[in-house]
This record gives C-alpha cells, sequence and structure tokens, in this order.
C-alpha cells in the first residue's frame, strides 16, 4: 500500500513539473535516465519439482506440491541513448520466489546482479507533450543464484542469465516519466539439496543428480524514470 502511496505522490509532483516546463519536444539523442521499478516473479519449475520427487526419501506420485508463489523483483535502470534509436544501459537487480514441497522445507531461490543491455527504441509523439518511447531489448551480465532450505543448507552458483526485455516510457515531462518492462529471463540454479548426503544403501549419486531450478522466469515491473536532459557534448550522431 505505502508504494502505491509513494507512486502516487511521484505522479503528481511529475504532472505538476509537466506544467511548468516548456512542451518543446525532447529528442532521445544524448538523454540518460534513471529508473528505479519494482514489481513480480513468475516462473516453473516442472523439471526440478519432477526430480525432486524422485529423489530417495521424498518420493511422491500423487498430490505433491509444485507450488511456486509470485516473488518480488526490484531493479534499478541507468540508461544512455547514444542515438535516436540506440540505448546503452546496465540493470541491477534482485528477485526471490519460493518453491513449495511436500514433506520437505521450502526451497528459497535468490536472483541477484547486474545486466548490460542494449535497447531499441523510438520516441511516438501520443499521450503526453513528451511522447511515449516503446523499446525492446537483450541483458547479460554476471549475477548469482543463492537458494537456502531451512536444516539443509544453502548454495551459490554464479550465473550468466540471458535477458530479452519489452517495455515503453511514458513521458510525463522533460525529466520525469513513467516506465512499464516486461522481461523474460533465461538461468538456472542448484539447489542445496544436492550437497545432501544420501540415504545409505541408495549410491553416491542421487542427490547430486537433482535437476536445477529456474533462477530466471518472466519478471513483470512498474515504475518511476528521471530524464537527464540531452548535452550537445555528450550527444552522438549518425553519419
Amino acid at each position: 500500500m505505502r508504494g502505491f502511496v509513494l507512486l502516487a505522490l511521484l505522479l503528481a509532483a511529475a504532472t505538476a513539473s509537466a506544467q511548468e516546463e516548456s512542451e518543446e519536444l525532447v529528442p532521445l539523442n544524448g538523454v540518460g535516465r534513471i529508473t528505479v521499478q519494482g514489481g513480480l516473479r513468475l516462473s516453473s519449475n516442472t523439471t526440478f519439482f519432477d526430480s525432486f520427487y524422485a529423489l530417495p526419501g521424498f518420493e511422491c506420485s500423487a498430490g505433491c506440491s509444485r507450488e511456486t508463489p509470485a516473488g518480488p523483483f526490484a531493479t534499478a535502470t541507468f540508461g544512455y541513448s547514444v542515438t535516436d534509436f540506440i540505448e546503452v544501459g546496465i540493470d541491477l537487480f534482485y528477485t526471490h520466489q519460493q518453491l513449495r514441497l511436500t514433506n520437505a522445507a521450502t526451497h528459497t531461490n535468490i536472483t541477484y546482479g547486474a545486466l548490460l543491455g542494449l535497447r531499441f527504441q523510438g520516441l511516438l509523439e501520443i499521450l503526453t507533450p513528451q511522447g511515449v518511447v516503446p523499446f525492446i531489448g537483450l541483458e547479460t551480465g554476471p549475477s548469482l543464484a543463492y537458494s537456502l532450505v531451512e536444516g539443509v543448507g544453502r548454495r551459490e552458483s554464479i550465473v550468466q542469465p540471458w535477458v530479452g526485455t519489452v517495455g515503453a516510457t511514458v513521458r510525463l515531462s522533460a525529466h520525469w516519466a513513467l516506465t512499464a518492462e516486461y522481461r523474460l529471463a533465461f538461468a538456472r540454479g542448484q539447489s542445496p539439496y544436492q550437497n545432501k548426503p544420501p540415504p545409505s544403501g541408495v549410491g553416491d549419486g542421487p542427490y547430486k543428480n537433482l535437476a536445477s531450478y529456474n533462477a530466471g522466469g518472466n519478471w513483470f515491473a512498474l515504475g518511476v524514470t528521471y530524464l537527464l536532459a540531452p548535452d550537445p557534448v555528450r550527444t552522438f550522431s549518425m553519419p
């Protein structure tokens, strides 16, 4: 609830600012931005569940819990438009989600890190005097997949997610905007159960062969953007 109140206050401030500023359209070339977003993470873990319920001591054939409730997602994006059509940037992100298991402790997985990205964009002169900027892009970078199971332990894996992104920024004024974005992330993490000693008499491999879990998934976010005015010294023009 507090998040919605804060967003409403920011919107009010941005609208007031828009009324005071010139309505001359600001081009994208040379514009920097800082975007802070919050949202939800949704992902499926069919492969992990199938593998887990085949482990010695955790066998389950009917009525097995396969719950993966939505988890929080947060990111801060720092972008710079090198031309009217291309933006480069970095996303610092954090997200986590829980896997609920039958006759076993909840499996919590966390993914965080930095993504370097390239976005292709355009400027549509609609909705507001400063227009709407739709974009599509690709990101990747060093990240950490961290998982925790109470009574079992924890495990960390360095991963390199590949993330496709699509969204739009509604420019309320020359300096303030709202950004909605969807990211599809591909990354896998290792479970603490893989470190668990197997029961006697079943060999050394059952737990070590447990399938990885989905450390990516579908990331939905909405946030506020602050736009840095283009500086003629920083702009870059295509020949």
